[in-house]
C-alpha cells in the first residue's frame, strides 16, 4: 500500500513537471512568435486609423491636385510633417519655389510609410529628389531591434528606387532624440551606422546630419527640440542649411531648378 502510494505521488510529480514544462515551450513559443512579428512589423506595410489616416487621405488629395507638378518630396513622420508647423516660414524661404511636396505624418513608422508608398502617395507625382527621414517612431524598446529598424528603412529606399526610379533619393540619418546622452540615443546612431552604406553615390546620397542638433556636451537645447525630439523654427533652419549642398546638388543633376 505504502509502495503504491509513493508510485501516485511519483506519477502526480511528473504530470506537474510536464504540465510546468509545457507551460514554458507554450511561452518560448508565444515569445518567438512575438519576436518574429516585430521583425517582420517593420517591413510589412501596415495601415493607420484615426487622424493618421485623415492626414493621409489629406496628403492623398494634395499628390492628385500636384500631378506632374512636383519635383521635391520630403517623406517621414512628425518631424518631417512639422514643416507645416514650426517650420513653415523656413519651408517657404528654402522650397517655396522648388515644387516641394510635404509627405510627412505624425507617428509614422517605417511599415507605415510602405503602405503609404503602395496607396497612393506617389500616384501621378515623379518627383526629381525625395528627402527620406524615417524610423525615430520604430526606435522604442518595445518596438523594433537595431536591425530591425535598419530593415524598415532599407525597405523604404527600395520601394522608392522601384516605383520611382528616376528620383535622387537624400536618406537622412535618424535624429538624435532625448536631452542627454541615452540607450535610444545610442541605437539610432547604430542604425545610422548602419544606414550610411545605402549611400551608392547615384541613386541613393546619405546625409547624417545629427551634429546640428547637439550643443558642444552633447546634450539638445529647447531651443532647437522644445521636447527634445520636434524642432522649432531655429530647428528647421539648421535642418535645412545642412542639407543645402547636397539637395541642391543632386536637383541640379536631375535637371530641376535649384529654385532659390
Amino acid at each position: 500500500m505504502r509502495h503504491m502510494k509513493s508510485i501516485i505521488a511519483g506519477l502526480g510529480i511528473l504530470a506537474i513537471g510536464i504540465g510546468l514544462g509545457a507551460e514554458r515551450l507554450a511561452a518560448a513559443a508565444t515569445n518567438t512568435a512575438a519576436s518574429a512579428a516585430a521583425r517582420e512589423s517593420a517591413v510589412a506595410p501596415a495601415a493607420r486609423t484615426g487622424t493618421a489616416y485623415q492626414r493621409y487621405l489629406l496628403l492623398k488629395e494634395r499628390v492628385g491636385q500636384q500631378r506632374g507638378q512636383v519635383d521635391l518630396v520630403f517623406l517621414g513622420d512628425s518631424i518631417t510633417q512639422g514643416w507645416e508647423g514650426a517650420g513653415k516660414e523656413v519651408w517657404q524661404k528654402y522650397y517655396g519655389q522648388r515644387r516641394a511636396l510635404n509627405l510627412g505624418i505624425g507617428g509614422d513608422r517605417t511599415q507605415h510609410v510602405l503602405w503609404r508608398l503602395d496607396n497612393g502617395h506617389l500616384e501621378g507625382i515623379h518627383p526629381k529628389a525625395v528627402v527620406l527621414m524615417i524610423g525615430t517612431n520604430n526606435s522604442g524598446d518595445d518596438r523594433n531591434t537595431a536591425e530591425e529598424m535598419v530593415a524598415g528603412v532599407r525597405a523604404v529606399v527600395d520601394k522608392l528606387r522601384q516605383m520611382r526610379p528616376q528620383a535622387r533619393i537624400l536618406l537622412l540619418g535618424i535624429f538624435p532624440r532625448g536631452a542627454e546622452f541615452n540607450a535610444q540615443r545610442g541605437k539610432i546612431a547604430q542604425v545610422n551606422q548602419v544606414l550610411a552604406q545605402l549611400d551608392d553615390g547615384r541613386a541613393v546620397t546619405y546625409l547624417d546630419i545629427a551634429s546640428r542638433f547637439l550643443e558642444p556636451d552633447g546634450r539638445i537645447s529647447k531651443e532647437v527640440m522644445p521636447d527634445f525630439l520636434h524642432l522649432t523654427a531655429r530647428g528647421y533652419e539648421r535642418w535645412a542649411e545642412a542639407i543645402e549642398p547636397a539637395l541642391a546638388r543632386l536637383l541640379a543633376e536631375s535637371g530641376a531648378g535649384s529654385g532659390r
